[in-house]
């Protein structure tokens, strides 16, 4: 594109916006009739379910399988040492030493994603049931309104 074209167009912009009053605004489009809630974030137990347990699967499978990687690369370093490469075996031993590192990362990362998800439904749980005390509490207030009013 040539300057000329760049400067011809960024003045076209202009006169456009100028010239007419408009807004742009960015949402979803609206709602075609159907019966779905507004909004694109929906969850429900099942899902929450499945996650808190792949991540459990994780923390359990990775913790195993680390170690085995672990003891594995640690042997080899000794290995490594014995047979007169120290410095190849001092560089895998400080590989496996920052492996166990970054596996605690990992293993404390699924177990909060784990207990956050247990701690939230619990939350939840809670949430119904002070949900459900506070509906049933109105309708007792509006059958001693309606026993007042001569209703019953």
């Amino acid at each position: 594109m040539a300057w000329d074209e760049w400067e011809q167009l960024k003045g076209d912009a202009l006169k456009r916006q100028q010239s007419s009053a408009h807004m742009q605004l960015n949402q979803l489009p609206a709602d075609q009739g159907g019966s779905s809630p507004q909004g694109d974030l929906r969850v429900n137990q099942s899902d929450l379910a499945a996650v808190g347990n792949a991540a459990y699967d994780l923390h359990r499978d990775f913790e195993r399988y680390s170690d085995h990687a672990r003891v594995a690369s640690q042997k080899a370093a000794a290995g490594m040492t014995k047979q007169g490469f120290k410095t190849l075996g001092s560089a895998l031993d400080h590989v496996a030493e920052r492996w166990i590192d970054q596996v605690r990362s990992l293993l404390d990362a699924t177990a909060h994603i784990s207990n956050h998800l247990d701690y939230t439904k619990n939350a939840h749980a809670g949430d119904e049931v002070y949900i459900a005390g506070t509906i049933s509490s109105i309708s007792t207030l509006d059958e001693g309104f309606d026993q007042r009013a001569g209703k019953h």
